[in-house]
C-alpha cells in the first residue's frame, strides 16, 4: 500500500511523434495553406477557368487562390510589380508585390525544339510579350508581360506546335531535363529520347501526380558529360554501360540546392532504356505518398530520402511500387571536360552541331526567329537549349558551317565565346521575380562586358573557365552553391553603412570530379558596384597562385581567405 504521504509515480507518458504529412502513413489532413488549396481543387482544373471567366475579366476578376497557387501548374506566375526595392522583399503583402502581367514559361522537355516551333516561341513574344524572351537553366523559355486576356490564344498557337505550359510550375512533374545532342553525339552511351517521350506523354498533365508535396525535378541524359546536372535534380538517370546487359542507366534520387543544399545520391540500380518511364513514375508516386507535407520548406524529396537512406529508398521502390527487384549496376564514369557543347562538333552522322552561347540568357522573341531563319539556311530544322542558357543548331553541314556561325554571332550568340562569357549564368533577377532581392540578369552581362576588357591580358590563361553565377535571392535557381564563384542576391552594406544591392560569396563549389558546395567566406560580402573589381582581383590570385593544372574549386579549398576576399 502507498503511504498516504507519497504519490504513487505515473507511468512515462509516450510522446507523440507529429506526423510529417505523409499520404502513405495516414496523415492526409490539410497541413498548411498550399496542402489546402490544392485540395480545394485540383490545380490543373485552373485552366477552364482561365479560359472562360479570367481572359474575358481581366486581372481583377482573377481568385487569389487561383492566382498566386493554380495558375503556377499552367506555367504563369505574376511578376514583381515595378519599383519595389529589394529591401522590401518578403515584407510586404503578396498584393503589393504583384503586377498585372505575367511571366509565361514554356515548357521543352528534353531541350528538344523544331525551327518552327522556336519561330512561334518569338512569334508569341513579339505579340504578347514585349520581345522578351529568357533561356532557363532548366532548358525552358520563359517570356514576361503576359496578360491573362492572351494566355489562351498564347496555349493555342504553342498546342498547334506541340509545344505546351502544361506543368512548367507547381506541385508537379516539372520538365524533364535531356541532353541537347541525343541521338547525334559520337560519345553517347544511349539515347535517352524515347523514354522522355513516354513520360511527357503520359505522365505530364495526370491528374494522379498533379498535387506532389512540392516541384519534383527530373533529368534524363544518355551523354558521358553529365550534361544535364544529375547530381541536384529529384531523380536522375545517368547512362553508362552494364558489363553484362550493355547500356542502360544509373538511378539517382534526392539531389537539390536552395537553402539546404544535397547532392543526388545513387541507388546502385541499373535502369534499361525500356523500364526508365516505368522507374521514374515509381519514384513520382514514392515522393507523393511518402514526401512530407506538414512543412513546405521539407516538402522536397532530398529530405526523405536523407532520412531513409539509400538502402530503404531502393527498398520502398522495389517492394511496394515495382514488385520486383532492380538490377544492380556499376557507377557511371565523372567527367572531367567541359559540359555546355559551346563550339562546333561532329555528329555521327558526318554533319555537325553549332553550340552558342547567350548572354546570361537573356534573348528575345525577335532573337529567336532569326536563329530559326538562319539555322533553316543552313540547312537544319533542329534546335537544342540547354542547362547553361544556351543554344544548339544540330544537323549542319559541314559546307554550312562558317556561314552559320558568322549569323549566329551578329545576333549576340558566340560560338567560342570569352572565358567569362562561357562561363556566367543568372537567374531572372528583380526585374521580374517577386522572391529577388538583386538584379541579375543586367548585372551579370554588364559584369562580362566588364571581365572581358578587365582580363584581357590573362584571356589565354584560363584552361577551364571560372564559372560565375548569379542568383537573385537565397533560392538558388541559377545554382550558386555549385559554381566556381556562387553570388548570392541580398542587401549589403556599402563603405558608408548604408544598405545597398549585393551578394554573399560562395566559393570553389562544383559538380562532377569537384563536386561540392561553395565555401562561404565569414563575414565576406560585396557589393554589386565592387563586382568586377573583386572577380578580376580573385581571378588573378588564382592565376598567381595555382599548381599545374589546379582547377579554381581545388585553390579555394587550400588557399588563405584574404586571398579570396
Amino acid at each position: 500500500m502507498v503511504p498516504p504521504t507519497e504519490a504513487a509515480p505515473r507511468p512515462a507518458r509516450k510522446r507523440k511523434t507529429r506526423g510529417e504529412g505523409q499520404w502513405a502513413l495516414g496523415y492526409r489532413e490539410p497541413l498548411n495553406a498550399n496542402e489546402r488549396s490544392k485540395k480545394d481543387d485540383n490545380p490543373l482544373n485552373v485552366r477552364q477557368r482561365i479560359e472562360t471567366i479570367y481572359a474575358h475579366g481581366g486581372f481583377d476578376s482573377i481568385d487569389p487562390a487561383d492566382l498566386r497557387g493554380r495558375f503556377r501548374w499552367w506555367g504563369l506566375y505574376t511578376q514583381r510589380a515595378p519599383g519595389i526595392p529589394g529591401a522590401r522583399t518578403g515584407t510586404i503583402e503578396p498584393e503589393e508585390l504583384d503586377d498585372r502581367y505575367f511571366m509565361l514559361r514554356v515548357r521543352i522537355d528534353g531541350g528538344a525544339l523544331t525551327t518552327e516551333q522556336l519561330r512561334t516561341i518569338g512569334e508569341i513574344s513579339q505579340t504578347y510579350a514585349r520581345d522578351t524572351a529568357d533561356i532557363t537553366d532548366r532548358q525552358n523559355v520563359q517570356l514576361h508581360w503576359v496578360r491573362v486576356e492572351d494566355v489562351p490564344t498564347i496555349w493555342q498557337k504553342l498546342e498547334s506546335v506541340g509545344l505546351s505550359t502544361t506543368e512548367a510550375c507547381g506541385d508537379c512533374p516539372r520538365v524533364v531535363l535531356g541532353s541537347p545532342v541525343a541521338g547525334i553525339a559520337a560519345d553517347e552511351i544511349i539515347d535517352a529520347t524515347p523514354a522522355i517521350e513516354e513520360i511527357t506523354e503520359k505522365f505530364i498533365g495526370d491528374r494522379s501526380l498533379s498535387n506532389l508535396p512540392r516541384k519534383f525535378k527530373s533529368a534524363i541524359s544518355g551523354s558521358p558529360r553529365w550534361d544535364t546536372v544529375p547530381e541536384i535534380n529529384d531523380i536522375s538517370l545517368v547512362g553508362v554501360e552494364h558489363p553484362e546487359h550493355g547500356p542502360g542507366f544509373d538511378l539517382w534520387v534526392g539531389g537539390g540546392l536552395s537553402t539546404n543544399p544535397k547532392l543526388a545520391v545513387r541507388l546502385g540500380a541499373w535502369v534499361p532504356l525500356g523500364e526508365v518511364a516505368e522507374v521514374w513514375h515509381a519514384v513520382v508516386q514514392i515522393f507523393r505518398d511518402y514526401g512530407y507535407r506538414r512543412l513546405r520548406h521539407r516538402a522536397r524529396l532530398k529530405f526523405l530520402l536523407n532520412d531513409w537512406g539509400p538502402e530503404k529508398f531502393r527498398q520502398v521502390l522495389e517492394d511496394e511500387y515495382l514488385g520486383r527487384k532492380l538490377t544492380d549496376g556499376p557507377a557511371p564514369e565523372t567527367p572531367t571536360g567541359a559540359r555546355d557543347h559551346i563550339g562546333v562538333h561532329p555528329q555521327v552522322d558526318g554533319n555537325f552541331y553549332v553550340g552558342v552561347k547567350s548572354e546570361a540568357g537573356r534573348v528575345s522573341g525577335s532573337t529567336l526567329m532569326e536563329v530559326a531563319k538562319a539555322a533553316e539556311r543552313a540547312g537544319s530544322r533542329r534546335v537544342r537549349t540547354t542547362v547553361e542558357q544556351n543554344l544548339l543548331v544540330l544537323d549542319v553541314a559541314q559546307s554550312e558551317v562558317d556561314g552559320l556561325v558568322s549569323d549566329l554571332a551578329e545576333l549576340g550568340l558566340q560560338a567560342d565565346p570569352s572565358p567569362w562569357r562561357r562561363s556566367v549564368i543568372a537567374c531572372t533577377g528583380i526585374e521580374f521575380c517577386k522572391l529577388a532581392i538583386v538584379e541579375t540578369k543586367q548585372r551579370a552581362i554588364a559584369l562580362v562586358h566588364d571581365l572581358e576588357k578587365r582580363l584581357a591580358d590573362i584571356q589565354g590563361d584560363i584552361a577551364d573557365p571560372v564559372t560565375i553565377n548569379l542568383n537573385g535571392c537565397p533560392n538558388a535557381c541559377a545554382r550558386t552553391q555549385v559554381a566556381d564563384i556562387g553570388l548570392k542576391g541580398q542587401m549589403v552594406p556599402d563603405g558608408d553603412g548604408n544598405p545597398v544591392e549585393g551578394f554573399q560569396v560562395h566559393l570553389g563549389g562544383g559538380l562532377g570530379i569537384d563536386a561540392g558546395f561553395g565555401r562561404k567566406i565569414r563575414g565576406h560580402k560585396v557589393t554589386s558596384a565592387e563586382l568586377g573589381d573583386y572577380v578580376e582581383r580573385l581571378v588573378r590570385h588564382y592565376l598567381e597562385q595555382r599548381g599545374e593544372g589546379e582547377r579554381f574549386a581545388q585553390w579555394v579549398a587550400r588557399a588563405d581567405e584574404d586571398d579570396l576576399k
